[in-house]
């Protein structure tokens, strides 16, 4: 995880077969690299997609890549591909200039501290398709003014929402227990 955080100047990097776990935010805020080469072994496992997100597959007999990993941009509004299942652990950790982000109803897996620290990000929803929210998963985003939590989400994990000084409000289906998901007193509950 977080190999080449922030590497502002790196332009191109090539992955040899020798590696076989690429972790979650290993590229994010490399904002300057335009080329991941996979060498042979890798070409099948991983795709740079769109010069912004490092891709997985989560089955290799699979065509589809759908996973992201790794978030390298620093455009401010994105919007995540219509293919992708789960956003890995970290994967747009620290990407302060993100502000705005789709996320398509495909999404499955949100993962832990997958958007922590995206100090700038001010709107952001959630499908009802996504049923996991992982620990810390937009902590520290300081920018973040309100959320819903969609009744499809049946497991949400701790200090999800920790040090959003901003939060307002935030919707939460009727069932969810809010204690431990990093509240601070001023957030409006609303439950339904």
């Amino acid at each position: 995880e977080f190999a080449f955080l922030g590497c502002s100047s790196l332009t191109q990097i090539a992955i040899p077969s020798s590696v076989t776990i690429i972790g979650g935010g290993a590229f994010n805020n490399c904002i300057k690299l335009n080329e991941i080469t996979f060498l042979p072994g890798n070409e099948n496992k991983y795709q740079y997609y769109n010069g912004t997100f490092l891709l997985k597959k989560s089955n290799p007999s699979s065509d589809i890549y759908d996973i992201i990993i790794s978030f390298t941009s620093n455009n401010e509004i994105v919007s995540i591909p219509t293919f992708i299942k789960y956003i890995f652990d970290c994967a747009f950790y620290q990407c302060s200039s993100l502000t705005q982000i789709t996320i398509p109803s495909s999404v499955t897996y949100v993962g832990n501290s997958a958007f922590n620290l995206c100090s700038s990000l001010i709107q952001i929803t959630i499908p009802s398709s996504v049923t996991y929210v992982g620990n810390s998963a937009f902590g520290f985003c300081s920018s973040l003014t309100q959320i819903t939590i969609p009744s499809s989400v049946t497991q949400i994990g701790s200090s999800v929402f920790t040090e959003c000084k901003s939060l307002k409000r935030i919707t939460v289906p009727s069932s969810m227990n809010t204690e431990n998901i990093g509240l601070n007193s001023k957030v409006k509950i609303k439950k339904v």
